[in-house]
């Protein structure tokens, strides 16, 4: 399971001081719970590793966010920071797909599913993040997938 390696690391940044990472780790830790205690009103409640990948993806995608900013305003030792705690929560996510994988899979989806034009865009997403929603970036996967249908 993904929280074990996390909770792995946690012990051992602890043992070698690496403050930055144990800090990285941390919070990936206190997101995953903030998660857990929603969760616990929840009806039914996704797979833990599911989930784990769902908290790590929106972590990874306000570390982007940040970084751009941080650049844009001139603080580039804030994005200095937010790039390390991005390699950090990087390294639990499963492998992502390559942009050559991941046009393939589009292709693939589009023919099996008959989209032609934007109007089946829909469609084609919800297919390719049902099959390969964790080891995508969906925004840039959105993109390709306009490109594909346009």
């Amino acid at each position: 399971m993904i929280r074990d390696s996390i909770k792995a690391a946690q012990i051992a940044a602890m043992k070698s001081g690496d403050k930055p990472r144990l800090a990285a780790v941390r919070l990936i830790l206190a997101k995953l719970k903030d998660r857990d205690i929603e969760l616990r009103t929840a009806t039914t409640k996704p797979d833990d590793d599911a989930m784990v990948i769902e908290v790590l993806q929106k972590m990874v995608k306000q570390r982007r966010e940040s970084i751009q900013l941080f650049e844009e305003g001139g603080r580039p030792e804030r994005a200095e920071e937010e790039k390390a705690e991005l390699v950090v929560i990087e390294e639990f996510l499963p492998q992502q797909l390559s942009e050559t994988d991941t046009k393939a899979a589009i292709e693939s989806i589009k023919a099996e599913t008959g989209a032609s034009g934007m109007k089946d865009m829909g469609k084609v997403m919800a297919e390719l993040k049902a099959r390969h929603g964790t080891q995508l970036d969906m925004g840039k996967a959105s993109g390709w997938v306009k490109e594909a249908l346009s």
